[in-house]
């Protein structure tokens, strides 16, 4: 009978993390790249990825139902999806996200004791300085900013904009000042983290060619001082949804104080609608939160509003990017 429900969907999203284990999986033996290069059997991937024949069959199988691999007269090779992404060693690479989040997969298993909790249940090093996860996570995300930055750098004219200095707070990989250092060759930025993320960001914007012209403050964004009308363009990239409202609140009031007369921040999170309808990505992304922060979780447009307007900004405008991620410029 048509128009009656089905439990498909209810189906499809339980067993999610067979596809979220099938990927990383498939990552971590670089199939994508074997295929890439021609291994388009089970028995070559096998061989070439050291691993079982049955083992390479079966995550096969899996990936064609997933639609991230094709087949052809009994020969496999990636979508066009995967090869633009799932090729290790390419700027645009994707991989390493899926991989890390395999090796977290079993926090999910506490959800249902941290919702009643309302913090995390067991012990984590997401706000610790050297967790060794940073080395794999912090270069794995750096490609999602890519179109986000470029975006921002539009907005603010940054290729006409000549010397100019930037400070990006909590900024992991240091995409962003690789890409701006890029587009205007007369700036100059400084990164504000934590001394082993700091050590990951002067590796990649040295390899960009851009070192000389990139400084690091290591040190914690809640209690170190940002300086006094030192810099014209302030970044805070997802940041602000580990954070809580006092301490989003004070950080905001320290950009204020750091950025010169007329300077701008930008603000680039997943950001939800101020009656928490949507979006899809940044509701389901609280959860993660949930496991992982004390106080974090995906804030409203209003929340920014009323911080950014506490911290002396009067000026403060949203644009939405073709990722989850929603820009947020204030000056």
């Amino acid at each position: 009978m048509s128009g009656q429900p089905t439990p498909e969907r209810i189906m499809q999203i339980s067993t999610g993390g067979w596809a979220a284990g099938i990927l990383g999986a498939a990552v971590s033996h670089r199939l994508f790249t074997h295929l890439e290069r021609g291994e388009d059997t089970a028995e070559k991937l096998a061989k070439r990825a050291e691993i079982s024949e049955r083992g390479a069959q079966t995550l096969l199988d899996g990936l064609l139902g997933l639609g991230l691999i094709e087949l052809h007269d009994g020969s496999y090779r990636n979508t066009i999806e995967s090869s633009t992404f799932l090729i290790d060693g390419t700027p645009t690479y994707v991989g390493g996200f899926a991989k890390v989040l395999l090796s977290r997969a079993g926090l999910w298993s506490h959800l249902p004791e941290v919702a009643r909790a309302g913090a995390p249940v067991v012990a984590t090093t997401h706000d610790v300085a050297d967790n060794p996860l940073w080395e794999d996570l912090v270069p794995a995300i750096a490609p999602f900013s890519v179109p986000v930055a470029m975006i921002a750098a539009d907005v603010l004219r940054l290729s006409e904009a000549g010397e100019i200095y930037i400070l990006d707070v909590g900024g992991g990989s240091g995409i962003y000042s690789a890409i701006w250092l890029g587009i205007d060759p007369r700036a100059r930025s400084t990164q504000l983290d934590w001394a082993p993320v700091n050590a990951i960001a002067r590796r990649l914007v040295a390899a960009r060619g851009f070192g000389d012209r990139f400084a690091c403050i290591d040190g914690d964004l809640h209690s170190t001082d940002f300086g006094t009308a030192i810099y014209d363009i302030g970044v805070y990239s997802h940041v602000a949804h580990q954070e809580g409202p006092a301490a989003n609140k004070e950080v905001f009031a320290k950009f204020r104080k750091a950025l010169k007369p007329g300077g701008t921040l930008v603000v680039s999170d997943l950001v939800v609608e101020d009656d928490r309808s949507g979006p899809a990505f940044p509701l389901i992304f609280a959860s993660q939160m949930l496991l992982e922060s004390k106080l974090g979780t995906t804030w409203r447009a209003a929340d920014y509003r009323t911080w950014l307007a506490e911290a002396g900004f009067e000026d403060v405008s949203f644009q939405s990017t073709p990722t989850p991620s929603t820009l947020i410029f204030a000056r």
